[in-house]
């Protein structure tokens, strides 16, 4: 007769199972360490992803030959070792379920390259002004009924210089979207300080501003911000306690050297960003890039991109962005096993097509993957008290808990 129940050495309790394969580590994003002198030299060439393999904090001072030689390794052994990484600091099972709306379309005075919003291009996209606190809500409330557990907001602008009652209207948003027990993050371009902290004092979770590529090719795609600006802007949000979600642009006519040296601006910042978002470039016509450049990004570059982020960056979380709708499932599966943990899902993105909820939910199903909690990783710099007074604060004991059993 079949036995039916597996030896008792095989049998695993459902804490066991979920951390079986590795050790639970401290994910507080504030735990960041710097190396100390003794450490902070390069390692012996051929080591550095091997001694990366085997760490179990994050580091701050990267070289741009340690990352190169990391991003170069041959791509199997590349995600092999990134996954190893990122099981060690994150429940691999878990993706965090992100929706992003264009709460203000178009007439950007910006000549980002690739931008359809931009009002230097002829894309054919009609300006909008600000939407009403109510749509957004309204927004918020049906992400959160698909699964969504942070809901973020795009607006077209340079900055909010002379804004004041957009930003009233916004951090409205902002408080309401909190109600709702979700996370929350704007990306508005340029912000000072003193703005970046009304956000704060309304709920933010998380302010996006991407540096996009290298410092050496990002004057080939925009002229009217420099990228010394944008790392400003980072800084501004940063001091204001904000947690900061930067990323960049894969296809941008750039070379794998510049994949490198996103990753090097990103991962040498006083903190590692909260999240990584890596986008691949979707072609706009009427936008130079989408008028030029026809070849999309290979995936191998996409995921080479990914696994060098879960190696350098073990805490971030790292989200597939724009791009998505032209990955297979399989191609997707493998940037989750490569260390990717989330995803922008929905009706759309901010002018291009998203992933829907349903075929997202019938992924996750298909390959055993749950949906992240609102605020499971990390502290998120103790911020989830902060809000509308009729938000319902998480406990620090939950969040605390995160992946560990």
């Amino acid at each position: 007769m079949a036995a039916t129940f597996a030896p008792k050495a095989l049998r695993l309790t459902s804490a066991s199972r979920k951390r079986l394969f590795s050790t639970v580590v401290d994910d507080r994003l504030g735990s960041t360490i710097l190396p100390s002198a003794g450490s902070a030299a390069p390692a012996a060439p051929g080591s550095v992803l091997s001694n990366a393999t085997k760490a179990t904090t994050a580091r701050n001072v990267w070289s741009k030959d340690e990352i190169r030689e990391i991003y170069n390794t041959p791509l199997m052994e590349l995600a092999f070792k990134s996954g190893t990484i990122h099981r060690r600091f994150h429940d691999p099972t878990a993706l965090q379920l992100c929706t992003l709306m264009n709460i203000k379309t178009g007439g950007c005075s910006e000549d980002c390259s690739y931008c359809a919003q931009s009002s230097r291009h002829s894309t054919g996209l009609k300006a909008t002004k600000l939407s009403s606190v109510d749509s957004v809500l309204s927004a918020a409330a049906t992400a959160k009924a698909n699964g969504s557990t942070r809901f973020c907001m795009g607006a077209a602008w340079r900055d909010m210089r002379g804004r004041k009652t957009s930003l009233k209207n916004i951090k409205a948003m902002v408080e309401g979207v909190r109600a709702l027990d979700m996370e929350v993050c704007v990306t508005l371009g340029m912000i000072d300080e003193a703005q970046a902290v009304e956000l704060k004092d309304a709920g933010l979770t998380a302010y996006n501003h991407n540096i996009d590529t290298s410092r050496e090719h990002y004057p080939s795609v925009i002229t009217t911000r420099s990228y010394d600006e944008r790392l400003q802007t980072l800084a501004n949000v940063r001091k204001a306690g904000v947690n900061v979600c930067s990323g960049g642009i894969l296809g941008l006519g750039e070379k794998p050297e510049d994949h490198v040296g996103l990753i090097h601006t990103v991962a040498n910042l006083p903190e590692h960003p909260e999240s990584f978002p890596v986008n691949a470039l979707v072609p706009i016509k009427g936008t130079p890039l989408g008028d030029s450049n026809k070849k999309r990004i290979e995936f191998d570059a996409i995921l080479r991109t990914i696994a060098t982020a879960r190696v350098v960056m073990p805490k971030t979380i790292i989200r597939i962005a724009a791009g998505r709708t032209t990955m297979s499932e399989e191609q997707q599966v493998l940037c989750f096993m490569a260390g990717a943990n989330a995803v922008f899902t929905g009706e759309k993105m901010l002018t291009t097509d998203c992933n829907g909820w349903d075929e997202d939910k019938a992924m996750m199903e298909k390959y055993g993957m749950v949906p992240m909690k609102s605020f499971e990783r990390g502290h998120y710099r103790d911020m989830v008290e902060v809000g509308a007074e009729n938000a319902a604060p998480v406990p620090k004991e939950a969040r605390a808990e995160s992946v560990s059993a």
